[in-house]
C-alpha cells in the first residue's frame, strides 16, 4: 500500500520553518512509517506539488498542510483534484464542511454543547463594548472564522484598546477552565477512540498550542467525558478516518466543544503510540470494501 501524506512546502523545504511545526510533522511521519512497513510506504508531499501523479497512491491523507487557511480556494480545488485520482481522507465533503468554523452552528443544532459565539463578517464595524455586554463578561476571545493554531487570535478585556481585524471573526466569552484545568483533545480513528490528552497553557498565556508554550500529557478520561466526545463524532453524516475533538469544561462541569478538527489536526502520536497501527488497520479495512 502506498500512502501520500499531504504536508506543505514550508515544512518540507524551508529550513526556517516553525520548529514546532517541523517537530510535529516528524512525529506524525515517523508514527506512520513505523506502521506502514513490509512493502507499504508513506511519502510526505506538499499538497500543492503539481508534479505529482496522485494515481500512484492508494490513499492520500491530509496531514501537516499548515498553510491552507491563507489559500482556501486553491486548497479545496486541489483536494478535489487529488480525490479524483486517488482516495482522499478526510473526504473533500467533510473538509469543505469543517473548513469554516460555522460548522459549530450545525453541531449546536444537533444538540452539541458549544461555547456561545457571535459571528461577524465585517469586524471593522464592531462595537466591542456591545460584545462584552452580550456575554456579560469582561474577557472575550476573538478568532478567525477560517484559521488554525490561534493565528490572528486575540484575548480582549474591557480595559484594552480596540484591535484592528480585517478578516471575518467569531467572538466568544473567555472560558476560565482553559487556564484552571486545560483543554482536552480526544482522538478517534475510523470512529473508534484512540487516546486523549490534556493541553495546558504557559503560566503567562491562555493558548494551549506548543507555539505559545503550551504543554500536553496523556490522560485517562472519565466515562462521562469520553461519552461527551464520542457523542460529537456521532453527529456527523459520514465517519471520518481521523478526528480530534477539542473540549473545555464549563462552570457546570460539562465539556463544551471548542473545535472538531477534521482537516489537518495534529494527532499527538507520542501520547497515543498505537496511532500509526490504528490508521494502517483502518485503511486496510477500507481497501477491502
Amino acid at each position: 500500500m502506498k500512502i501520500a501524506y499531504l504536508s506543505c512546502q514550508d515544512i518540507l523545504t524551508n529550513i526556517n520553518a516553525k520548529p514546532e511545526y517541523t517537530l510535529e510533522h516528524s512525529q506524525m511521519v515517523t508514527a506512520l512509517r513505523s506502521a506502514f512497513r513490509d512493502g507499504d510506504s508513506v511519502s510526505d508531499i506538499a499538497w500543492d506539488d503539481k508534479t505529482i501523479d496522485w494515481r500512484e497512491f492508494d490513499f492520500a491523507i491530509i496531514g501537516t498542510a499548515w498553510d491552507y487557511w491563507d489559500r482556501p480556494e486553491e486548497f479545496i480545488a486541489t483536494l478535489l483534484a487529488i480525490n479524483s485520482q486517488t482516495v482522499l481522507y478526510n473526504s473533500p465533503g467533510l473538509v469543505q464542511w469543517n473548513f469554516h468554523k460555522k460548522y459549530l452552528c450545525d453541531l449546536e443544532q444537533k444538540g452539541a454543547l458549544v461555547i456561545p459565539t457571535l459571528w461577524h463578517d465585517n469586524p471593522h464595524t464592531l462595537d466591542w463594548s456591545r460584545c462584552f455586554d452580550h456575554f456579560d463578561t469582561d474577557k472575550i476571545v476573538v478568532k478567525r472564522q477560517i484559521g488554525a493554531n490561534a493565528d490572528g487570535q486575540f484575548l480582549l478585556d474591557r480595559s484594552m484598546p480596540d484591535v484592528t481585524i480585517t478578516k471575518p471573526v467569531m467572538i466568544q466569552p473567555f472560558v476560565p477552565s482553559i487556564k484552571n484545568e486545560g483543554e482536552y483533545s480526544l482522538i478517534f480513528i475510523d470512529g473508534d477512540f484512540s487516546h486523549a490528552l490534556l493541553k495546558t497553557p504557559a503560566a503567562d498565556d491562555y493558548r494551549i498550542q506548543s507555539s505559545y508554550g503550551g504543554k500536553e500529557k496523556a490522560v485517562t478520561l472519565s466515562k462521562g467525558d469520553l461519552e461527551a466526545g464520542s457523542r460529537i463524532l456521532s453527529m456527523l453524516d459520514q465517519r471520518p478516518l481521523y478526528a480530534r475533538v477539542d473540549m473545555v469544561r464549563n462552570e457546570n462541569g460539562e465539556l463544551l466543544v471548542m473545535e472538531l478538527e477534521l482537516i489537518e489536526p495534529f494527532l499527538y502520536p507520542l501520547q497515543g503510540p498505537e496511532l500509526g497501527e490504528r490508521i494502517r488497520h483502518a485503511l486496510y479495512r477500507k481497501a477491502r470494501t
